[in-house]
C-alpha cells in the first residue's frame, strides 16, 4: 500500500503558490456553502468506507464482498470515493494544510484498500467465469454491457440497476453468462475509479497475477511445452516429434482464436480507462507464453530435413497463416511487436525448410539407385511413392503458393512445350510449374527404368502401366486442377501409344504366323504349315505374358480387347477358310483365344503347356 506522502504528491502539486493563497480573498456566502459541501461529502464517504473497512477483524465487511452482498450500494461506495476525491481536490485548492485533507487521505487509502481487495476477490472467484474461452464467447455481448457501478459519471442510474439485476440482458442468456459479464463491468468499474484516484499500480499488480497463472495455466493444459531446444528435437524420433506437432498444431488455434483473444478483450474491457496500462497489462500476461508458443515451428524447421517431415512442416506453415492476421491484431501493441515477429520469423523458416525439402525430393528422385525390374512389368514404387508424394502436396496448394511464389524454377533448358496442353496457362502460377517438372523428372526416370527389361514389349507395358497411374493420380487428385484437362489428355493418348507398341513387339509374331490375307485361297500344306506355326508362336507368346501384369482394370480391358480384336478377327477369318482337312494341326479354335487371352495380365505366372488345358478351357465360352 503506498504510503501517504506518495499520495500527497498529487495534492500538493496542484496547490496554490503561497503568494496565491495569501490572495485568498475572505470566505463568503458561496464558499461556505461550497464548504459544507464537501464537509457533506467527505462524511458520506467516512460513513460507507468505514463500513466496510476491513480492518476491523469483527465486522461484518471482512467476511463479505461488497459488490456480491449488496450491487447498489456498491455503487454508492465507488460514487463516494469519486465525491471524496472532488473535495479533496476542492480543499487543497482552498486552503493545502487543512487538517482535513490528512483525513480525507486516510478515508482514501482504506477506500482503496478495500477495492483492492473486491478486485481480487472477483477475479478470483470468477475464474472460471472469466476464462478466456468464456470471455472471447462473449465478447459481442460483454461490449455492450454495463453495470450499476460502471460508468458511473455518465451513466444513468436506472439502466445501471437495469444491467445490474440482468433485465437488460437478453433472456436467453445463461446465468454463467450473465455472472461473466456482471463480473467484467465490475471489475471495470473498480479499475476506472482506482486508477482515476491514483492507485492504479495496486489494482494492475493483482489483475497481472491472477491472469498471467491463468494463461500458463491454459497453455500447459493444452499440451504446449516451454522452451523445447533444438537439441532436445533433434534426439527426438521423428515419430515423438509429429507427436508433439500434432498436440502444438491443435493448441495454436484455441490459443489464439480463444486464449490470447479473451485475454484481450477482457483486459482492453477493465482497464478501458487508461491506454497504457491496458498494452501493459495484456503485454505482460500474453508475450512470454505467446513467444514460447511461436518458437516452436521454428525449432522444428531448423531441424534436419528429410521428405517424409514435408507435410508436418506445411501443416505448421498454414497454421501460422491462417493465424497470422489475428496475431496481428491480438499483439498489435508496439510491446507485444516481438511476438509479431517471432510468428513472422517461423513463417519464413518453415517456408525456407519447405523449399529445402523440394528440392532434396527432386534430388531423390533423380537419383533412385533401383536398377531391380518389376515383376510382369507393374508399377514401380518410385511411381507409387512419387505420385502419392506429389497428390497430397497438391492439397496444400495455398501454402505452396506463398512459398514458391518468389522461387522460380530455374532449368537448364525450358520444359518442352509438348509436355503441357497449354503452357501458356502454367506461366502464371508457380505451383503448377512445379508440380509438372516434378511428375516430368519421375517420368524420365520412369524412361531409363524401362531400358532394364530385356523384353521390349515388357518394357512398353512397364510404361504404359506406370503412365496409366500417373495419369489417374492426377485425374483423382487436386493435381488436376494445376496440370489441366489437357495435361490429362495428352498423357491418356501417351498411355495408349505405349499400349499399342506392347501389342505390336508383344503379338507380331504370331500375327504374321498367318497370311497376310487369311480368307486368301492356300493349299491344305500350306494350311497345316501355317496351324503349326500360330500354334507354337501363340503358345510362346502366351507362356511368356502369363506373368505380366496391368494393375489398372480399365487398361487391363482395354488391350485385352485390342489384342483380341486383331488377332482373334484374323485367325477366326483364317480358320473358317481353312477349316477342312486340317485335323490335328488345328491346335487352337478361334474361341479359346478369347478363353486364353481373358487370363492375362493378372501376373499367374502360368508355366504349364496351354495345349494340356486347351479343352477345359474351350468348354467355358464367352
Amino acid at each position: 500500500m503506498p504510503s501517504k506522502g506518495m499520495r500527497n504528491v498529487f495534492f500538493k502539486s496542484t496547490s496554490p503558490s503561497p503568494s496565491r493563497t495569501a490572495m485568498v480573498p475572505p470566505a463568503s456566502p458561496s464558499r461556505t456553502f461550497s464548504e459544507s459541501l464537501m464537509d457533506e461529502n467527505i462524511e458520506i464517504a467516512e460513513s460507507l468506507i468505514t463500513k466496510w473497512d476491513s480492518n476491523n477483524v469483527s465486522s461484518f465487511a471482512n467476511v463479505t464482498s461488497l459488490f456480491h452482498a449488496d450491487p447498489h450500494e456498491a455503487k454508492q461506495y465507488l460514487n463516494s470515493v469519486r465525491d471524496l476525491q472532488a473535495a479533496m481536490q476542492h480543499l487543497v485548492t482552498e486552503n493545502s494544510s487543512s487538517e482535513k485533507i490528512v483525513a480525507a487521505q486516510n478515508l482514501m487509502q482504506l477506500a482503496m484498500k478495500r477495492l483492492e481487495k473486491e478486485f481480487y476477490q472477483i477475479l478470483s472467484v470468477n475464474r472460471a467465469n472469466l476464462d478466456p474461452e468464456s470471455v472471447s464467447v462473449r465478447s459481442s455481448i460483454s461490449s455492450a454491457a454495463r453495470s450499476s457501478t460502471s460508468d458511473f459519471e455518465e451513466s444513468d442510474e436506472s439502466e445501471e440497476d437495469e444491467f445490474r439485476f440482468g433485465t437488460e440482458l437478453d433472456d436467453s442468456l445463461s446465468d454463467m453468462d450473465r455472472v461473466s459479464m456482471i463480473a467484467m463491468a465490475d471489475l471495470k468499474a473498480i479499475a476506472d475509479c482506482m486508477i482515476s484516484s491514483g492507485y492504479g499500480k495496486e489494482c494492475v499488480k493483482i489483475y497481472k497475477i491472477i491472469r498471467k497463472s491463468i494463461v500458463d495455466e491454459s497453455l500447459y493444459h493444452l499440451g504446449v511445452e516451454r522452451q523445447i531446444s533444438l537439441s532436445q528435437l533433434q534426439k527426438m524420433d521423428w515419430e515423438m516429434v509429429e507427436l508433439k506437432i500434432k498436440t502444438w498444431l491443435n493448441a495454436v488455434k484455441v490459443a489464439v482464436k480463444t486464449l490470447f483473444y479473451g485475454e484481450r478483450i477482457l483486459c482492453d474491457h477493465v482497464f478501458a480507462a487508461s491506454d497504457s496500462i491496458r498494452e501493459s497489462c495484456f503485454s505482460e500476461i500474453s508475450k512470454e507464453a505467446a513467444l514460447s508458443l511461436f518458437e516452436f515451428p521454428e525449432t522444428v524447421a531448423k531441424c534436419k530435413k528429410t521428405p517424409e517431415k514435408m507435410f508436418r512442416t506445411l501443416d505448421l506453415y498454414e497454421a501460422i497463416s491462417d493465424l497470422l492476421p489475428e496475431i496481428q491484431s491480438i499483439f498489435s501493441y508496439e510491446s507485444t511487436s516481438t511476438v509479431r515477429s517471432q510468428a513472422i520469423n517461423s513463417l519464413i523458416k518453415l517456408g525456407d525448410a519447405v523449399r529445402t525439402m523440394l528440392m532434396d525430393f527432386e534430388t531423390a528422385i533423380q537419383k533412385d539407385p533401383s536398377k531391380a525390374t518389376v515383376p510382369g512389368g507393374g508399377v514401380h514404387p518410385l511411381t507409387r511413392y512419387v505420385m502419392n508424394y506429389i497428390s497430397f502436396l497438391a492439397d496444400y496448394s495455398g501454402a505452396l503458393a506463398d512459398i514458391v511464389a518468389d522461387w522460380p524454377l530455374n532449368l537448364q533448358t525450358p520444359l518442352p512445350e509438348s509436355y503441357f496442353g497449354s503452357p501458356s496457362e502454367l506461366d502464371d502460377c508457380p505451383v503448377s510449374v512445379r508440380f509438372a517438372w516434378l511428375v516430368l523428372v519421375l517420368l524420365c526416370k520412369l524412361d531409363g527404368k524401362a531400358e532394364l527389361y530385356k523384353d521390349v514389349a515388357l518394357s512398353y507395358l512397364f510404361l504404359a502401366n506406370n503412365l496409366q497411374y500417373v495419369v489417374a493420380k492426377v485425374r483423382s487428385s487436386n493435381l488436376k486442377i494445376f496440370l489441366g484437362d489437357d495435361w490429362v489428355n495428352k498423357h491418356e493418348l501417351k498411355v495408349k501409344q505405349y499400349a499399342s507398341n506392347y501389342e505390336r513387339m508383344g503379338w507380331s509374331k504370331v500375327i504374321a504366323s498367318l497370311p497376310e490375307d487369311p480368307t486368301a485361297e492356300i493349299s491344305p500344306d500350306q494350311a497345316r504349315d501355317c496351324y503349326k506355326k500360330f500354334g507354337a508362336a501363340f503358345e510362346e507368346a502366351y507362356k511368356k505374358q502369363s506373368s505380366w501384369v496391368v494393375p489398372d482394370p480399365k487398361l487391363r480391358d482395354e488391350i485385352k480387347v485390342s489384342v483380341e480384336r486383331k488377332l482373334g478377327g484374323a485367325y477366326r477369318n483364317f480358320h473358317e477358310k481353312n477349316r477342312g482337312g486340317s485335323g490335328s494341326f488345328v491346335k487352337f479354335a478361334p474361341d479359346d483365344l478369347g478363353n486364353y487371352l481373358s487370363d492375362l495380365f493378372y501376373g499367374n505366372g502360368s508355366t504349364g503347356s496351354v495345349s494340356s488345358s486347351s479343352h477345359s478351357r474351350g468348354r467355358r465360352g464367352h
